[in-house]
């Protein structure tokens, strides 16, 4: 009675159990939607030259079908996870008999029984609780999957689908990420490393211990030899120990490019399923160029970014910040500051446009427009400048007096026609970059001027690719003029004096650069944008919480970190000229060729490698040819300091000339040297080219009237 009994209770366990394999089968999805159905999409985005770069998501893989899978990579898996794959109907009763019989040994569970059916159960519908219930849902779901597929479509799934590490789920995606390839090419000792993976991927995994790694795929070739994969000799020619791992990709920097980059792919493309190939324009090694020259450069305590544009609007280069991992805030793209003088470019734009050219004559003198009346940072005026001195020293007055004639909504306009996408005021000192904007928006702007006026657009994505097949190319627009060719070339004209001759003197990389300055009140923000050789790139630097930096000008460190950038960015690249040559302003032309290469003299105002004035009493800083820190003003009406003048001065028939002053006869005691500015936007080092403009330029750096 009591055998009918349990006969009676297995017939209807067993009744129940088909019954529940049958419901569950039937619910199941067909195996192209299994295969459809991925993790989480996949996207792998690569540089210019191919490099992966980042990936993203939980896996980054193509689908193999079962025969584009090594035979190499099914064997070690079948070998290792479940010998008799082959032959069970999903559940393996030998392995769950061994497995409680450890259980009971040991007094825990240290292995599982799990066929590869039941781990697939698992990975696609379950979790990895160690429950009863979930065991026996998988139990279940296990047979419900052998008997609505084959081994093969199994095997396939399987592979495709099991968790590897690293993010990486399937087999593919592990050999992308550990050896650098797909897995259609595994080798037998890359098959065993990936193989192994699946019993622990964190303890296993080559990147984080390849001992580990290494000893686990050598179980798995001995498992192989068991099992009759593979012989004895293939087991000893694997060798594991030579393998190459693929290099971990860059996480710092790059990651500023690649979150500014691939939200646009919601734009760009409609797939949101299917893996991803993301192929861009950066250059790695422009990318680290810029990393170095921003940290290299940038105050303690700020922070420093960097936009390099190629000529039809690549992004090269972008630096948000001193360090990705301590701050993913991205100023190049996403910080609004107010660029000071480098804001110029539009008023000038709008000049030059509206009939004036470089040479035109215009009277530095004050002014005041509807109630405010900016002044230069030297506190002078210098009469009758060209608009080509103008720009290049910076005068506040000229760019107020420009901005009134052309009308403040036009300059405004100019600023939104080049790409500006912030709100532009249009109150009087708006000319002086009183605006806030961001760094790529005034980078796009001086590449448009790079580009003879053809408006340059940035993008980072080239093209995409699913699944092998190219979803979208990008196509560069050269259709839309913003200004006319002679317009940007005189603009570039006032844009190479302002490098070669101006405040943008550290800027100078031995081959023919245009670029501005930009300095806002109480150094708080630093600007130097400008191109050379078909790359235009801009450079910011500030702190975040807009607190002055001392010494901070657009043309000490932006300027020297845009020239350690730009000088090794452009050296494989030929030198290029612009359709003008660089004309010196007027007060660079006094004829006396001595006067360009005298020594500076020692006034009573010195400045030191900040630029921060140096108090009466204090040493001086050194005024050798090397140097070049001190830069005279041409005002003879100034008190005179005592130390007598170095050789080679500057002719007081010049200075009367330049500042339209009449001659004075010298003091019995000998003509005394001229006092000094505080250089605000020159070089703290510079060649016997820049020293020699130093002798005479007025240093007009900007400041925002507040």
């Amino acid at each position: 009675m009591f055998l009918q009994l349990c006969v009676g209770i297995g017939v209807l366990a067993l009744g129940a159990l088909a019954i529940a394999v049958y419901i569950a089968m039937s619910q199941l999805p067909s195996f192209d939607s299994l295969k459809s159905s991925p993790n989480g999409q996949m996207i792998r985005v690569h540089a210019a030259d191919g490099t992966v770069i980042v990936s993203m998501g939980p896996s980054f893989g193509e689908w193999l079908p079962y025969g584009q899978i090594p035979k190499v990579m099914r064997d070690a898996t079948v070998s290792v996870e479940d010998r008799r794959f082959r032959s069970h109907i999903g559940v393996d009763p030998v392995g769950v008999a061994r497995s409680v019989k450890v259980r009971y040994d040991r007094g825990h569970w240290t292995q599982g029984g799990s066929t590869i059916t039941q781990q697939l159960a698992r990975t696609v519908f379950l979790n990895n609780q160690k429950k009863f219930g979930r065991k026996f849902r998988e139990a279940i779901l296990a047979f419900a999957l052998e008997w609505k597929f084959t081994k093969d479509q199994i095997l396939e799934l399987y592979l495709n689908k099991v968790y590897y590490g690293g993010g990486a789920y399937g087999i593919d995606a592990a050999s992308r990420k550990f050896f650098g390839h797909g897995a259609d090419h595994l080798s037998l000792a890359e098959a065993a490393v990936i193989a192994g993976l699946v019993k622990a991927p964190s303890n296993y995994s080559p990147t984080a211990d390849a001992e580990a790694a290494m000893g686990r795929a050598g179980v798995v070739l001995e498992t192989m030899q068991e099992t009759g994969a593979i012989t004895a000799s293939e087991a000893a020619d694997a060798d594991v120990s030579g393998l190459k791992l693929a290099p971990e990709p860059k996480q710092n920097s790059v990651r500023y490019f690649t979150d500014w980059a691939l939200p646009q792919l919601d734009t760009l493309i409609d797939e949101t399923t299917e893996p991803l190939e993301v192929w861009t324009t950066l250059d790695l090694t422009m990318q680290r160029q810029a990393d170095d020259a921003i940290r290299a450069n940038a105050p303690p305590g700020a922070q420093g970014a960097l936009v390099a544009l190629d000529r039809g609007g690549e992004v090269r280069a972008m630096v948000g910040g001193k360090d990705y991992v301590s701050s993913i805030y991205n100023r190049a793209t996403q910080a609004v500051r107010q660029p000071g003088s480098a804001f110029k470019l539009f008023v000038y734009l709008a000049a030059l446009e509206a009939g004036h050219k470089p040479e035109d004559s215009i009277v530095d003198e004050p002014v005041t427009i509807q109630g405010w009346s900016p002044r230069n940072d030297s506190r002078r005026n210098s009469g009758a400048v060209s608009l080509r001195t103008a720009f290049a020293y910076s005068l506040n007055t000229i760019a107020a007096k420009l901005g009134q004639e052309v009308g403040f909504n036009t300059v405004a306009d100019m600023a939104r026609r080049f790409g500006i996408t912030t709100p532009v005021n249009t109150h009087p000192s708006m000319v002086l970059g009183t605006s806030e904007v961001r760094v790529i928006d005034m980078t796009r702007a001086f590449a448009s001027v790079a580009s003879k006026g053809v408006a340059v657009t940035p993008y980072g994505i080239t093209r995409v690719t699913a699944n092998g097949q190219t979803i979208y190319t990008h196509e560069v627009d050269r259709s839309h003029v913003l200004v006319a060719p002679y317009v940007a070339a005189e603009m570039t004209d006032l844009l190479q004096t302002a490098v070669n001759t101006g405040t943008g003197r550290a800027a100078q990389i031995g081959r023919p650069v245009a670029g501005k300055t930009g300095t806002t009140s109480s150094s708080k923000d630093g600007w130097f944008l400008g191109f050379s050789s078909g790359i235009t790139t801009g450079v910011w630097m500030g702190r975040d919480d807009a607190k002055p930096i001392a010494g901070l000008h657009g043309g000490t460190a932006p300027a020297r970190a845009w020239a350690a950038f730009m000088k090794p960015a452009t050296a494989n690249r030929p030198i290029e000229q612009f359709d003008t040559k660089v004309t010196l302003p007027e007060w660079q032309l006094e004829p006396d060729e001595e006067s360009y290469f005298g020594q500076p003299d020692n006034g009573q105002m010195a400045v030191d490698a900040d630029g921060n004035p140096i108090e009466q009493g204090q040493p001086p800083v050194p005024t050798d040819a090397q140097t070049g820190d001190t830069i005279p003003r041409p005002d003879a009406d100034q008190p005179q300091a005592a130390p007598a003048p170095p050789p080679q001065q500057m002719n007081q028939d010049w200075i009367d000339r330049v500042t339209g002053r009449e001659r004075r006869e010298p003091s019995p005691a000998g003509r005394q040297p001229l006092q000094r500015d505080v250089p605000r936007d020159g070089p703290r080092d510079g060649s016997r080219d820049q020293v020699q403009t130093q002798r005479f330029q007025s240093d007009q750096e900007e400041r925002p009237n507040q």
